[in-house]
């Protein structure tokens, strides 16, 4: 008996060994695959989330070379080629200089055509990255990873080596360049703008606000794409459109709200999430020997809070001094009359610091990147957002109630310390945040496993070009039906066919009717001829055109009043 059992567990295993073995020889696995990266913004937060992608690959095994304006420095199956000497860099700045570009959505979506045209050139302008596009790297790759930029100049570089390509979006999608990525628009009913102020558009005010800044954001990237390509023409503008493989967007469904997605676009928020570390001691000491908590206070890597105007760092002073927790507070500058519960340096180490059990409060600009940091720590959140998608992060950790959110250049002493006193004190804040935090983390798999799994995927399957929409193949007119509204407002005479539902041709306004009641039944079908098809095509364009035309000298006119 025992014979047979032994006997029947091993057979079962050696089929199951078998099964398993041949059910699987399709899937070719990638072992060692040569990734050509590039990041085309020098600004830290974004090249946090790009290099968190790339050190995903290294550890599977992958190679990677990085054209970067900011590098850590190369190690196994990683090479950097530094582009800061020619690379414009988004540092700390001060908070009127930093506001008076990114602080208004018009100011800056007629900017950053021209900012990221710069962008390119600078990539473009590196000795070895030309190289690589005329072939005298001494290395071959298999797949293009780029962070891509409203002007599309990293389809020249995937069109030249013949190469799919894949985004890496250090940010939730960007609305105004998601019809040119993906193919396809969100309903603005009920999805927001990345540079809205709500979460979701819930009013009739909202939803206008939402599809006017839809509108206005995708028009002017057009038409001031187009204007430079006429006015200041670039070898890469000629080349073909390389839709992406893949999309990697730095988001999660806990701090963004539900929404339709395409199969090709993959949600990776918290990859730059890295294990805790030892926080310094003597920051150690100051947090463990606070008997009512501490409260942390940045506003990240762009905004200097060292620049805020006196008033505002007065109020925070004043409210800070009259809570009973501590307070670490990131300050680049010398400050006079600290409270003494408040402890200023330039520096700290946020992640391990918001992962530590005595944290009762962060107190944020709302950057996407601190925001997964709150959420994966269970944090709740006071937040000021100033610009681009911060309004939106914080609204989306309202509407999940673990934060308030508050304006920074209205504020007073009073104001600040109920709001902080309430997230403190309110145990429906720090609950809610803890859920947020075991939602967060509940995934099939890790963002690390998902970066692995679909680039390996993109290079397994040449591209997986079936991912890739439709929609990318139509014109504007086309996705938006104007075509089809218009063949079936007007029909001029001679420009159709005329035939019935039987491929018979019937007289324009006959009707056709059933063999057995002869009883009209519909009008008559209309089929659509080459000569059709080509007018209304010159027709949307033509139409297109004068829009721009028009757009152009409305632009002229507000500009010499």
């Amino acid at each position: 008996m025992v014979i047979s059992l032994n006997n029947c567990s091993l057979s079962s295993i050696v089929v199951f060994i078998l099964y398993f073995t041949i059910s699987n020889l399709w899937i070719l696995p990638v072992e060692n695959a040569r990734i050509l990266a590039v990041e085309t913004l020098g600004c830290k937060s974004h090249w946090n989330f790009m290099s968190a992608v790339l050190r995903s690959l290294t550890d599977a095994g992958h190679s990677v070379t990085v054209f970067t304006p900011l590098p850590d420095g190369d190690r196994d199956n990683y090479t950097e080629v530094d582009l800061s000497n020619d690379f414009p860099i988004l540092m700390a700045k001060d908070m009127k200089a930093t506001l008076d570009v990114y602080g208004n959505p018009i100011v800056y979506m007629n900017m950053k055509t021209g900012l990221n045209r710069r962008y390119c050139d600078s990539v473009y302008g590196n000795r070895r990255f030309n190289e690589v596009i005329r072939g005298k790297y001494n290395e071959d790759f298999d797949v293009i990873i780029i962070e891509p930029l409203s002007v599309d100049c990293m389809s020249y570089l995937a069109s030249i080596l013949n190469l799919p390509i894949i985004y890496v979006i250090p940010s939730p999608m960007i609305t105004y360049a998601e019809r040119k990525f993906t193919g396809h628009i969100s309903n603005p009913a009920v999805v927001s703008n990345l540079l809205a102020q709500r979460a979701v558009p819930k009013t009739f005010v909202q939803r206008v606000a939402n599809t006017a800044l839809l509108a206005y954001s995708m028009l002017i990237t057009v038409y001031d794409e187009w204007m430079l390509r006429v006015t200041d023409p670039r070898p890469y503008d000629l080349s073909p459109k390389v839709h992406p493989s893949i999309i990697f967007q730095n988001s999660h469904y806990i701090t963004e709200s539900s929404r339709p997605v395409l199969p090709n676009l993959v949600d990776v928020g918290g990859i730059h999430l890295k294990p805790p570390k030892s926080i310094p001691k003597d920051v150690l000491d100051f947090i463990e020997d606070s008997p009512h908590g501490v409260i942390y206070f940045t506003f990240g890597s762009i905004i200097q809070l060292s620049s805020l105007p006196e008033n505002i760092i007065k109020s925070f002073k004043e409210a800070f001094a009259n809570v009973p927790q501590r307070v670490l507070w990131k300050y680049e500058g010398e400050m006079k009359d600290v409270p003494k519960n408040v402890m200023i340096k330039k520096w700290f180490p946020q992640r391990d610091i918001l992962l530590h059990p005595k944290i009762k409060l962060f107190i944020s600009h709302g950057g996407i990147s601190g925001v997964y940091e709150a959420v994966d720590g269970g944090v709740p959140v006071l937040g000021f957002p100033l610009f681009f998608d911060q309004p939106r992060n914080i609204d989306n950790l309202v509407t999940a109630e673990m934060a308030i959110s508050m304006d920074l250049f209205t504020i007073n002493k009073e104001k600040l310390l109920n709001n902080i006193l309430q997230l403190v004190n309110n145990e429906k804040y720090m609950r809610n945040a803890k859920i947020a935090s075991q939602l967060f983390k509940d995934r099939p798999m890790s963002p690390e496993q998902s970066v692995v799994y679909w680039t390996e995927y993109v290079i397994r399957h040449k591209g997986a070009p079936h991912l890739k929409s439709h929609g990318l193949n139509l014109t504007w007119y086309q996705y938006f039906l104007l075509d089809v509204i218009a063949n079936n407002s007007y029909t001029p005479p001679g420009i159709f066919d005329i035939e019935d539902l039987d491929g018979g041709t019937i007289i324009p306004g006959q009707w056709r009717r059933d063999q057995n009641n002869l009883t009209p039944l519909a009008r008559i079908g209309r089929k659509p001829s080459l000569a059709a098809q080509e007018i209304r095509d010159k027709f949307c364009d033509f139409f297109f055109k004068v829009l721009l035309l028009k757009y152009t000298l409305a632009r002229q006119l507000l500009m010499l009043k």
